[in-house]
């Protein structure tokens, strides 16, 4: 099984300081300590919250971002992991939604980087946004990533599985079947709930471009398959 990565370097960037400068200006005064804990409960827990709606705390990420120039994969790696360090779940969606605006200027050298913010304070809520979004889109740049992907869904740590499993959530048309139908196969005993979960709803996403395939496999696979699994996969069909 992989072994969790260690803590990556924080290389300098003048734009990750001035980014950490502007949100952690900006986000305070906007808190809200009754949505706080509120989202703390609902989230059970896994981090402390300011309590900021989501729509204005984008409204604020945009000004935060204002007029600064697009960053290069170190950037991505200082703003990510600085974010990450910072308590409050609000600066982790931060740099969730940065990595997916500009994940196109990283290399699949930023992959290792992923994978700590995939097992660090791991949540759905930043997991599952991390895998479609920033992991997705760095395998489909580079071919040779699949390899880690058939890796990732061997691994002991469930947010990593679930990652491999969920990271061809947005592909359609450019889903690897086979590999989305192994992959599934090969967790389908898996006792967790957020596993089974994901085997149904990259099955469910999945049948939206072939539903004649995802039928198939679930009529096949039905006995091997959890009933979560089974029911989440044939949600729509």
């Amino acid at each position: 099984m992989t072994r969790g990565p260690a803590t990556p370097a924080v290389p300098a960037s003048r734009l990750a300081d001035e980014v950490l400068g502007r949100i952690t200006s900006l986000y305070p005064p906007a808190a809200q300590p009754d949505r706080a804990a509120g989202a703390s409960a609902y989230m059970k827990g896994v981090a402390p919250f300011l309590g900021i709606p989501t729509p204005a705390r984008r409204v604020l990420s945009r000004q935060a971002l204002a007029g600064l120039a697009p960053p290069d994969e170190r950037d991505c790696t200082a703003i990510a992991v600085r974010c990450w360090r910072l308590p409050e779940r609000e600066y982790h969606y931060f740099a969730v939604d940065y990595l997916r605006r500009h994940v196109g200027r990283c290399s699949s050298g930023f992959l290792p980087t992923v994978r700590w913010l995939v097992t660090t304070v791991p949540w759905w809520d930043t997991v599952d946004a991390l895998a479609a979004h920033t992991v997705g889109p760095l395998v489909a740049a580079d071919s040779e990533l699949k390899t880690t992907m058939d890796e990732w869904i061997e691994d002991d740590d469930l947010w990593v599985a679930r990652t491999a499993l969920l990271h061809q959530l947005r592909y359609k048309e450019a889903t690897d079947s086979e590999q989305l139908f192994r992959y599934c196969l090969r967790r389908a005993d898996h006792p967790d709930f957020f596993i089974r979960k994901a085997i149904g709803w990259c099955l469910r996403e999945y049948a939206k471009t072939d539903p004649e395939a995802v039928g198939a496999f679930v009529a096949s696979a039905r006995d091997r398959l959890s009933p979560l699994s089974v029911r989440e996969a044939l949600k729509n069909l």
